[in-house]
């Protein structure tokens, strides 16, 4: 069993490839590109205050809880209670919804460049209603094919992932190499400051988005037990992982903008544009129809697979209470169907904002930072968590501890993750000057009505909670501080059980040697003789 045990546990450098593949797309290079050489300034950044803690918080509360449902509804629930744990797994599963349209629109861009003409390509990819009909198309594909619950999804995506992001990110890294080393012009002046304008405050509000770069980097935590010395080769991987990541970033983004002006680039089609012109230089165009494909495969794949996973997570807390019954209904192959079609009705609507936005490229920025605004709400609630329950369950046993001893490394850590998602919060409400985004006003609109709309929901479905919402087949646990309330009563209803038990036995004895027949009453007798029989309470 030993040997058995060992064969399956995660190595260093594989644990950190994993987290690479988690973390890792394409599809957001071009807008870091605007930023020329401080853009590696965002990136490292972004890394060291919200990349690597995260990584190292959920490693600590993954490895906590364990044997436990719930996922981040755990971590903060613990902390902070069941409202603020409902609304966390709530935005995370309200962020994915919103996330589709944003990376079905990367999708629908990179399909329009399959053709070899250049100029009705560019075309089609400007196309606000052929880009609708392809974000409708794919997802509402996506949502049926999940519902017949496919297993071969997965192995699709998991090609998709190498075929439609890792290659084509290498690719392109090589091919910048190439460029430059052959005397290529260089679009990006290499010579200037990797330090941006902090002076100039809108030349940060287009940057907040880089932290959705590293999100999903918490799921890595997953795996904290099947790595052998976890405390200290799970760091190991984070940090591994974490450097892979920002050079992949920071190089494709260089790449980017070596081949492309920063004035022309686009958030939606600068990256298949690069591609094309990289292509044309090393004379060989016909790539171009063949990376596009690969790239729409990498989206399509991945939704495919993702459609239905964060919904399963509030499907289990809804199947615990916390949903009504209507969200826990399932088809014969046990797939939340309702909960999935409730998904693609908001997918949907987000979708037809194609119609008051004034271009794809405006659609794509505006819910892009939505989806930021969402994300870093539950990451807030997961860093301020992880700190609050060093004292609330600091007997707890951490197979993975951030710090080996004191509270002091989990303060610097959770509160860099906590300070830096805060700064992401309040920049992504602020329109980039770097990218028309129409009217200030539908932009302020969406985001502020949007996040409220989605943060308020979650408090009134907790309010109407009732105990019918309770699934019977639920095995949801209990939290930690109402597991402590519970034991407290039964050792107290134990403790007057069996005192009742000593006082009817000595009574009894009493009644047999009294020479005078003081004996108890019938009646008192029976109640004595009951009392031991009674069932302690909870």
């Amino acid at each position: 069993m030993a040997n058995i045990k060992q064969t399956v546990k995660l190595g260093v450098f594989t644990l950190a490839i994993m987290n690479v593949t988690a973390v890792v797309s394409l599809r957001g290079l071009p807008a870091e590109a605007v930023y020329g050489m401080s853009s590696a300034f965002y990136y490292l950044f972004a890394a060291i205050v919200f990349l690597i803690p995260t990584s190292l918080v959920a490693a600590e509360l993954a490895a906590m809880f364990q044997d436990k449902q719930g996922g981040v509804f755990r971590w903060v629930g613990e902390a902070y209670g069941k409202k603020l744990g409902f609304l966390a797994i709530w935005v995370q599963w309200i962020e994915s919804t919103i996330w589709y349209p944003t990376v079905l629109t990367f999708g629908a861009v990179s399909i329009a460049f399959i053709g070899m003409n250049d100029v009705h390509d560019m075309s089609l990819a400007n196309n606000k209603y052929y880009t609708l009909a392809v974000v409708l198309v794919i997802y509402w594909l996506a949502t049926f094919i999940s519902l017949k619950g496919m297993s071969w999804v997965g192995k699709v995506a998991k090609v998709g992932g190498l075929v439609g992001t890792i290659i084509p990110a290498g690719l392109l890294i090589v091919l910048g190499i190439i460029y430059l080393a052959t005397g290529g012009h260089s679009n990006m002046d290499f010579h200037s400051s990797f330090f941006p304008d902090l002076t100039n405050f809108d030349n940060v509000v287009l940057a907040a988005s880089i932290f959705l770069f590293y999100a999903g980097m918490e799921m890595g935590g997953i795996h904290v037990k099947d790595v052998n010395n976890p405390s200290k080769n799970y760091p190991k991987a984070v940090f591994i992982g974490a450097l892979i990541t920002v050079l992949i970033f920071v190089l494709g983004t260089f790449a980017l903008g070596v081949i492309i002006p920063a004035k022309d680039i686009s958030l939606t089609q600068s990256l298949l544009v690069g591609f094309d012109n990289y292509f044309r230089y090393i004379h060989a165009s016909w790539l171009s129809p063949v990376i596009a494909v690969a790239l729409a495969f990498g989206v399509l794949a991945g939704v495919l697979t993702w459609v239905a996973g964060p919904s399963k997570g509030i499907f289990a807390v809804g199947k615990a209470g916390y949903m009504p019954p209507f969200f826990q209904k399932t088809n014969k192959l046990g797939v939340q169907k309702n909960i999935l079609f409730v998904q693609g009705g908001a997918v949907t609507v987000l979708s037809l904002l194609f119609v008051v936005m004034p271009s794809v490229q405006s659609f794509y920025q505006i819910l892009s930072q939505l989806t930021v605004v969402l994300y870093l709400i539950m990451y807030m609630l997961m860093f301020s968590g992880a700190i609050v329950l060093r004292y609330k369950m600091k007997k707890l046993n951490r197979p993975f501890r951030i710090g080996k001893g004191g509270n002091g490394l989990m303060w610097l850590v959770g509160s860099l993750g906590f300070c830096g998602s805060l700064l992401a919060f309040v920049l992504s409400f602020i329109p980039p000057s770097q990218i028309s985004t129409g009217s200030n006003t539908v932009w302020f609109s969406v985001l502020i009505i949007g996040a409220l709309i989605v943060v308020i929901a979650p408090f009134i479905i907790y309010a109407s909670k009732k105990p019918s919402w309770v699934d019977p087949n639920s095995t949801f646990e209990p939290f930690h501080w109402e597991e402590q309330p519970a034991a407290q009563v039964a050792d107290k209803t134990a403790t007057a059980t069996a005192t009742a038990g000593t006082t009817a036995s000595a009574t009894a004895n009493e009644s047999v040697a009294s020479p005078t027949g003081n004996a108890p009453s019938a009646n008192n007798s029976n109640n004595s003789g009951k009392a031991p029989n009674i069932p302690p309470k909870g």
